[in-house]
């Protein structure tokens, strides 16, 4: 009897603390990298067909602050691979005298969810992809994720945020949902809503649906 007790009190007293430090992390959301003068270690999550075109726009307005970059595809992704590569290419060749290239690669991890494939079967695929994605993310310990509502994006931003919560890295995520969601966000922005700690919409209506998101009008 004694010895459950003793559990049990371990266990509460555990349980409170993760609850503590969950709440402590996600209420601390509202932060700005660009008052910072050093460079951040940025991940983009890129995705296949026009996630990876907006997600290239977006990144071609980010400064020579936000480096080294580290892309995330799905590995069978080529073309977006392509895109960024060739996207990298011509950055450094327009910015040569601004040493703004640190250095860039591109990793990839297994595809979350195929076009049209079944919830069932998708929720088993995306466990598959999260475990390849704990390694790579604790590895690489970036300390801003940019993502646009990809499949691929929901493992990545999980271990971010798992490695948030235990402290390992204190990394931003900034969700910004594709131009083509007017009415409704992605699945992938319902899930990213309540745990992004900017979360940006391109049109008025979803703003007025999901307050917490800031509407800044068509951003690529």
């Amino acid at each position: 009897m004694v010895f459950f007790e003793v559990f049990l009190g371990i266990f509460v007293v555990l349980l409170l603390s993760v609850v503590a430090r969950l709440w402590w992390v996600l209420g601390r959301r509202r932060r700005d990298v660009r008052k910072r003068e050093s460079p951040v270690k940025t991940l983009i999550i890129a995705g296949s067909g026009g996630h990876t075109t907006e997600i290239i726009r977006l990144v071609s307005g980010l400064s020579s602050m936000y480096s080294p970059r580290i892309y995330v595809i799905a590995d069978t992704d080529k073309m977006s691979g392509n895109k960024i590569e060739e996207f990298e290419k011509e950055r450094q060749l327009e910015n040569m005298d601004e040493k703004m290239t640190r250095g860039y690669e591109i990793k990839t991890i297994p595809r979350s969810r195929e076009v049209l494939q079944s919830w069932l079967t998708s929720f088993i695929t995306t466990l598959y992809a999260t475990v390849f994605c704990f390694p790579l993310v604790f590895k690489s310990r970036p300390e801003l994720v940019i993502c646009n509502g990809p499949g691929t994006c929901i493992p990545v931003c999980f271990a971010a945020i798992v490695m948030k919560i235990i402290g390992l890295q204190d990394v931003m995520i900034v969700y910004v949902e594709s131009m083509c969601r007017v009415e409704t966000l992605s699945f992938s922005g319902q899930i990213l809503y309540h745990f992004a700690d900017h979360f940006f919409v391109q049109w008025q209506k979803l703003q007025e649906k999901y307050p917490k998101a800031v509407y800044l009008g068509r951003l690529v």
